[in-house]
């Protein structure tokens, strides 16, 4: 018969001192320190709990009453444990104490240690959390990333008879399963899929420094993020020209939008900082605002085609427009100045799941271009169409990215290109050892 029996250290040097828990079982035979301190004259080792002293009236109540919950916390943990087959030992000990701790101390979450219940708590603790590199909170969206993450699990522990998966269950065929799950029921794609997989081993490495027990297999090859190469697309300069050139109704919706998006293609901003800008922030022919997402003081010079729209509009910027908006009118944009050509991409479309419900995922086909057009484009067009003409490190400090990885991934430069970039050059440097008389 399992019991659960209560000590001191008589002969630690530190008073007060620790109450260690030990917990047998047959021959099992664990023990382990708990969080709980009490004055050695004040603990009662026949009893197993503090003295009725005048002395220790002030934590009395409160130790005994923790000693009496965790004793029937270690019970019915190991009641659950051994029917799931859990491994019990002193790092299992450990665990359930520590699970007590966290509900009494508040940092964080009960229920068994399930992945989805950490996950809740992980995600909420990220709203405080501050990112090293700009000293400001997390944005918004990293948090509603990670509850999509939670989630989906939540969504996939639905479908099993075993119900909530534990931190300890974390496997390899956990990962197999899951990764299943997403592509076949519920749509997603690879890129999605890896970003899923990613915020869990987040989780996982932030749990197991918390104390919890956790399987390791999420450091092993096998335990993988999926990613598929993207087909992103961009304007060249031959395209934004077509773009600039095109007569719109005079200050029309679409003259408005087009006059945006040439502000955002010769910026490198991202849709969140190119659409706030201000009339303050031209200035000497630079763009200049310290507030941009990431946080880094950016410096741009003004393109001759973002100042021909300041002068058209007497130094004014365009009407204020809304994402959404401006998403939608740009794909307009380029249908009416003729950029259609049929190319690879993925266009969010509805999708069927499996229980016919229908959703909105990325397909990936052959569409005409202007249909795949997204405020993405702009940095995408900046970056690829000034890489090779200046260098990297120049273009990254305009477009705020920290990692040349980061950066080459914004460039969409086709193999084709790049050879015909290469044959220009051959062709200037046959021209200057061979001039014409």
């Amino acid at each position: 018969m399992a019991t659960v029996n209560y000590k001191i250290d008589d002969k630690a040097k530190k008073d007060p001192t620790k109450i260690y828990v030990r917990f047998k079982d047959g021959p099992l035979d664990i023990e382990t320190p708990t969080s709980i301190i009490v004055f050695k004259k004040h603990w009662s080792s026949s009893k197993q709990k503090v003295k009725p002293l005048a002395e220790a009236d002030e934590y009395r109540d409160k130790i005994n009453t923790q000693l009496t919950e965790l004793k029937a916390k270690i019970y019915s943990q190991y009641n659950l444990d051994q029917h799931r087959g859990i491994k019990i030992n002193t790092q299992w000990l450990k665990n359930v104490i520590l699970i007590y701790d966290n509900k009494h101390t508040s940092t964080a979450t009960d229920v068994e240690i399930f992945l989805t219940t950490f996950g809740d708590f992980y995600c909420n603790k990220s709203k405080e959390r501050i990112n090293p590199k700009t000293g400001k909170k997390l944005d918004n969206r990293t948090y509603l990333d990670l509850q999509n993450s939670v989630n989906k699990v939540k969504d996939y522990e639905s479908t099993l008879a075993t119900g909530p998966i534990r931190l300890d269950e974390v496997t390899i065929v956990f990962h197999k399963h899951f990764t299943d799950y997403l592509r076949t029921t519920e749509k997603l794609g690879e890129n999605t899929i890896g970003g899923i997989i990613d915020n869990i081993v987040a989780m996982l490495k932030d749990a197991k420094k918390c104390g919890y027990i956790v399987c390791q297999d999420y450091k092993s090859k096998e335990f993988i993020s999926p990613s598929a190469k993207t087909t992103d697309i961009y304007f060249n300069e031959s395209e934004i020209n077509k773009i600039k050139n095109y007569q719109f109704e005079l200050d029309g919706y679409l003259d408005n939008a087009r006059d945006w998006l040439i502000i955002g293609l010769w910026t490198g901003l991202r849709i969140s900082d190119f659409l706030q800008l201000k009339k303050e922030d031209y200035n000497d022919g630079f763009i200049q605002n310290n507030n941009f997402k990431t946080g880094i003081p950016v410096i741009i010079p003004i393109h001759p085609d973002v100042q021909e729209i300041l002068d058209k509009r007497n130094g004014e910027l365009p009407r204020e427009i809304s994402d959404q908006n401006f998403n939608i009118y740009i794909k307009k944009v380029a249908e009416k100045v003729g950029i259609s050509e049929t190319i690879d991409g993925s266009k969010m479309k509805m999708v069927e799941k499996e229980d016919k419900t229908k959703v909105s995922r990325k397909v990936f086909g052959k569409y005409q271009k202007f249909e795949l057009v997204t405020s993405h484009i702009c940095r995408r067009s900046f970056a690829t169409n000034l890489y090779g003409k200046i260098d990297t490190l120049t273009i990254m400090k305009i477009t705020g990215h920290t990692t040349e990885k980061q950066f080459l991934d914004y460039v969409k430069i086709t193999p084709k290109e790049y050879a015909i970039r290469l044959k220009q050059l051959w062709a200037k440097i046959y021209e200057k050892q061979n001039p014409v008389n």
